[in-house]
C-alpha cells in the first residue's frame, strides 16, 4: 500500500510540475496580450494587427495534461486566451490587477474591461466582456465574430471546459463571470482527476462501499435485475451505437428501487459502482426540493451539468419527495411541483448513463411514472431462509456467537433486513469488547433486537 501511495505522488508530482512549465509559458504570452491591449486602445501607440504578430508559445513537446488539451482541439489564438484566462484567478491573479484602473472621467471602472468583485476576493474576476475586449479591442465586426465562443455548440462550451455564469437574469451576455469547470481547474493545474463532494454547489455525495456482492443476500428476481443492469453496463452503449437496434432504444438506462429500509437499495448501487469502476452520486431528492421557485431546477441542473461525459451511476434518493401522487392540480403551487417533475424526467431522459431512483414506498409513487423506467427492482424483507443466511454471513471470524444461540430460531421468530442484523451484530461486538471477550451473548442479541424494533415502533413480539 505504501509502494502504491509513493508511486501516485510522484506521478502527481511530476503532472504538477509539467502543468506548471505550459503554464508559465502561457501566462508570459497572455501578459503580452494584456500590455499590448492597453497600448493599442489608450496610449494608440501600437497598431490592431501587432496582436497576431505576437507569437504563441510551443507546447508541442509538452507532455503536460494542459498541453494535450491544446492539441487535442488544436486551439488558435482565442480559443487559447479565453481558457487561460479563466484559470488566471485560481492560479496567478495578480496579472489582472492592472484592470482595477477607474475611468478618470467618471470615476468608475473601465466598463469594457468587463469584471465583477467577489465577496472575499480582493483580485480582479474576469467577464466575457474581459475576454473580448482584449481580443477585439473596439472593433465591431470583431466583437461579434468572437461571441461564437461562447455559443453552446462550441467545443469551450459544448465539452463544458469554460462557461459564462449569467446568474443574473437581464443582464448582458457577456457580464457574465468566465468560470472553468472544476474538473478542468484540477487537471490544468494538479493533473489529478477531480471527483466533487457535497457542498452548496455540488447537492450530490459519492457513496463507496467495502462490502462485496456475498454480503447481499436477495431475492431472485432481484438478483436477476441486477444482472441486467449488469449487462447495460457492460454492452448498453455499444448496442446503442453500434447496432441498428440502437435505433429503437433511448439512451441510458433508468431504474426504480423500492422497498423499506435496510434491505440492500442503496448498497446495491454501491456495489454496481464498484464492481464496474464507476463513481457512484446519491442525490437525496427531500434535501434538494425547494419551496423557491426555480431553486429546485436549479440544484439539479448542477447535478446532470457536471454528470455529461462522465462514467458517472447517478442514484436519486427519496424519489417520492418529487414523484409522490399528486391530486388534481389547483393553484401555481401544484403547477410549479408539476414543472419541477417534468424538468427532472426530461434531465434524465437525457442522461446516456444509469440512473437509479429509489423510494421507501412504492405505493406513493404516482402510476404515471413507472413507464418511465427500463426496470423496477421490489427489495423485499428478507424471508425466513434469506435471514438465516444474513445472520450465518455476518459476524466475521474475530468473534463467535455461545452455543446457546439459535440461528434458526432467531431467524423464524425476528422479521429483520439485511441492515438491522448488522446493527445487532454491532451492539453485541461492542457489548462483548467491555467484557474483554470476542463472545457473542444471546441477551446482548435479544437486547439488540429490542433496540432495533423499538427504533421500528414496533415491539419486540413482532
Amino acid at each position: 500500500m505504501e509502494i502504491t501511495d509513493n508511486k501516485n505522488n510522484y506521478s502527481s508530482k511530476i503532472k504538477n510540475q509539467n502543468n506548471s512549465l505550459s503554464l508559465e509559458k502561457e501566462l508570459d504570452w497572455f501578459q503580452e496580450i494584456l500590455m499590448l491591449r492597453g497600448k493599442i486602445t489608450f496610449e494608440e501607440s501600437s497598431q490592431e494587427e501587432e496582436l497576431s504578430r505576437i507569437v504563441l508559445p510551443d507546447l508541442l513537446n509538452d507532455s503536460s495534461d494542459y498541453a494535450s488539451l491544446v492539441k487535442k482541439y488544436n486551439m488558435v489564438l482565442e480559443e487559447r486566451l479565453v481558457l487561460i484566462l479563466s484559470l488566471i484567478p485560481h492560479i496567478r491573479p495578480s496579472i489582472l490587477d492592472i484592470l482595477h484602473l477607474k475611468n478618470e472621467n467618471f470615476d468608475i471602472p473601465f466598463t469594457e474591461f468587463g469584471g465583477w468583485k467577489a465577496e472575499r476576493h480582493k483580485g480582479f474576476l474576469p467577464t466575457g466582456e474581459t475576454a473580448i475586449f482584449l481580443l477585439a479591442g473596439t472593433d465591431l465586426s470583431k466583437r461579434f465574430s468572437l461571441m461564437r465562443l461562447f455559443d453552446k455548440d462550441h467545443f469551450l462550451v459544448r465539452e463544458k471546459i469554460i462557461y459564462l455564469d449569467r446568474s443574473v437574469p437581464g443582464e448582458p451576455m457577456l457580464s457574465g463571470s468566465l468560470q472553468i469547470n472544476r474538473e478542468y481547474l484540477s487537471l490544468l493545474t494538479t493533473g489529478e482527476v477531480y471527483q466533487p463532494d457535497f457542498d452548496m454547489d455540488f447537492p450530490a455525495k459519492r457513496i463507496t462501499t467495502q462490502q462485496d456482492w456475498d454480503d447481499l443476500v436477495l431475492s431472485s428476481p432481484v438478483t436477476e435485475g441486477i444482472s441486467e443492469i449488469k449487462n447495460w453496463l457492460r454492452f448498453g452503449k455499444e448496442l446503442k451505437i453500434n447496432f441498428k437496434f440502437g435505433k429503437k432504444i433511448k439512451s441510458g438506462f433508468k431504474v426504480l428501487f423500492t422497498g423499506p429500509p435496510g434491505t440492500g437499495k442503496t448498497l446495491t448501487a454501491s456495489l454496481l459502482g464498484k464492481s464496474c469502476e464507476m463513481d457512484v452520486y446519491r442525490v437525496d431528492l427531500s434535501m434538494v426540493v425547494s419551496k423557491y421557485i426555480g431553486e429546485t431546477e436549479k440544484n439539479l441542473s448542477k447535478v446532470f451539468d457536471m454528470a455529461e461525459n462522465k462514467n458517472w451511476i447517478l442514484f436519486f434518493d427519496e424519489a417520492d419527495a418529487l414523484f409522490g401522487k399528486r391530486s388534481q392540480t389547483t393553484d401555481s403551487h401544484d403547477r410549479y411541483a408539476n414543472q419541477e417533475v417534468s424538468y427532472l424526467l426530461q434531465r434524465i431522459e437525457d442522461f446516456d448513463g444509469l440512473v437509479i431512483l429509489c423510494t421507501n414506498f412504492k405505493n406513493n409513487i404516482d402510476e404515471a411514472f413507472f413507464r418511465r423506467f427500463q426496470l423496477v427492482l421490489d427489495f423485499e424483507i428478507p424471508d425466513y431462509r434469506q435471514r438465516l443466511i444474513l445472520w450465518k454471513n455476518a459476524v466475521t471470524d474475530e468473534f463467535q456467537f455461545e452455543k446457546r444461540i439459535d440461528l434458526e430460531e432467531l431467524s423464524e421468530k425476528f422479521e429483520l433486513t439485511g441492515a438491522s442484523i448488522i446493527n445487532v451484530l454491532h451492539f453485541c461486538t461492542l457489548k462483548a469488547l467491555e467484557r474483554g471477550n470476542r463472545m457473542i451473548s444471546k441477551e446482548d442479541i435479544l437486547a439488540g433486537i429490542k433496540i432495533e424494533k423499538i427504533k421500528q415502533g414496533k415491539s419486540i413480539l413482532h
